[in-house]
């Protein structure tokens, strides 16, 4: 992959070079994606630079505080490696880029107290928006990506009090500290300062997409605990109780999260200033994505043992050096399993059952999008595989 870095600015990274990077002018609106290693974010990175995604052409910045991965660098975009936690190097590179006309907003960090969190991620929020707004003087949007625990009274999975189902977007606060909260009231208050700004915030449920060093990719997850389940001839045990194993659930497919930013974003005035549900559709059921996930595998003993809960933070605490093995035999990328996989992600997805959402409000401004969740988790898995992230 052939990389050019501009001398007058060295931590940005042309990725694969656009046929619309020598013609500035060509670009109809200019996307800054906050966050583009993560799930939603590398979505967007793939979608937005095809040359019918609606608003386009787009010309593409993407933030992220490490280095380019490879599997990220293969987008059309322009790379910035920038620590959005610090006011200091936000400003300095961010507002420099004075074509933005939106912002993709998806990076969060995880913090020990629900007050921690409403600092640091308001923080970086506002770090962000006060360096590029003020800047950009034909900036128009801000897509905020929250997720169906703003429906909570907290954070912490311990704790998780949702609203009764099905959760509509006009529900009301608990009033807790909630750093979604924080990040909205942040969001509404900077984007007021601007004359024609709008935003958009959008709350996601379970995501299904691909970006390998995403915390909280579930299946990347899945997929590393099942090549290890095969690799050492284990039967595929569901680590979670029979209540999540019958419940039924939601997912949101990353591309079509993507898909509502982008609708939210452009030509659509009836979805500025508004909050969205973003989630596939249908509902599924855990024991019917296991029968799915030990087929891509060719795993044929899997399923729920009564009496046998397990954690995989705990049955897969020693399997670093397996996985290393399974790196090398398969010629994968090279990858530690704490790089690819987030037990306590899958733990609590598999452990706490999450309410289902309501789609009305979307559709009823003219989001039609929908997944099939089955296909979706099929596609991610193929992803994973196709990216050499396991076998």
């Amino acid at each position: 992959m052939l990389l050019e870095k501009l001398a007058v600015a060295p931590w940005l990274v042309l990725s694969k070079k656009s046929k619309n990077d020598e013609a500035e002018g060509g670009f109809k609106s200019v996307a800054l994606l906050i966050g583009v290693t993560g799930i939603v974010g590398n979505s967007l990175a793939e979608i937005l630079p095809l040359p019918n995604t609606p608003g386009g052409p787009w010309k593409v910045y993407g933030v992220a505080r490490r280095p380019q991965p490879s599997w990220n660098a293969v987008h059309p975009i322009r790379y910035i490696q920038c620590d959005i936690s610090d006011p200091h190097d936000a400003e300095a590179k961010l507002s420099l880029l004075t074509d933005v006309t939106h912002i993709f907003y998806t990076a969060w960090a995880p913090r020990s107290t629900e007050a921690e969190k409403c600092e640091v991620n308001g923080a970086m929020l506002r770090n962000v928006l006060r360096a590029v707004i003020p800047n950009a003087p034909s900036f128009r949007h801000v897509s905020l990506q929250t997720g169906i625990c703003h429906y909570a009274e907290s954070m912490n999975p311990l704790e998780l009090k949702f609203h009764e189902p099905p959760l509509t977007e006009d529900l009301p606060r608990f009033g807790k500290p909630h750093f979604y909260h924080t990040q909205e009231d942040i969001l509404m208050d900077e984007t007021a300062k601007k004359e024609g700004a709008t935003w958009s915030v959008h709350r996601p449920q379970l995501i299904f997409g691909f970006s390998p060093h995403c915390v909280m990719n579930i299946v990347g997850t899945l997929c590393v605990y099942a090549a290890i389940c095969k690799h050492e001839g284990a039967p595929l045990r569901f680590p979670g109780n029979r209540l999540v194993w019958e419940s039924y659930y939601m997912a949101s497919d990353a591309d079509l999260i993507a898909e509502q930013y982008i609708w939210a974003a452009v030509d659509h005035p009836s979805a500025k200033n508004e909050a969205f549900n973003c989630s596939n559709g249908d509902v599924f059921k855990w024991k019917q994505l296991w029968k799915v996930l030990a087929e891509q595998f060719g795993i044929e003993k899997y399923g729920y043992e009564e009496g046998s809960e397990v954690r995989l933070s705990e049955i897969m605490r020693d399997k670093g050096p397996v996985w290393d093995q399974i790196v090398r035999e398969n010629q994968l990328q090279p990858t530690k399993i704490e790089d690819v996989a987030s037990w306590w992600v899958a733990d609590a997805a598999l452990t706490i059952l999450l309410p289902l959402d309501n789609m009305n409000k979307a559709k009823e401004h003219g989001f039609l999008g929908f997944r099939n969740t089955k296909s979706s988790f099929i596609y991610w898995i193929n992803k994973t595989k196709a990216n050499k992230i396991v076998p």
